[in-house]
């Protein structure tokens, strides 16, 4: 399931991330990477922000949809 649609508060392990070469290159600097962990803080406004590698990352809905939990 996409990232958008996780619980708050709850991990979850990335399986996949989807998009142009670009779109992952940019998500795995961020620190998504396949295998990671990471857990949904809130939804504000277009923006999901999420807990990952000991670090809050606000990043966009459309972003949010590419990564696969």
């Amino acid at each position: 399931m996409p990232l958008t649609m996780m619980k708050r508060g709850e991990p979850g392990m990335i399986k996949k991330i989807g998009g142009r070469e670009e779109t992952r290159r940019f998500l795995e600097h961020l620190g998504f990477v396949t295998g990671g962990m990471v857990t949904v803080i809130s939804v504000i406004g277009g923006s999901v922000i999420v807990n990952i590698r000991d670090a809050r990352v606000a990043i966009g809905t459309e972003m949010a949809n590419k990564i696969f939990v």
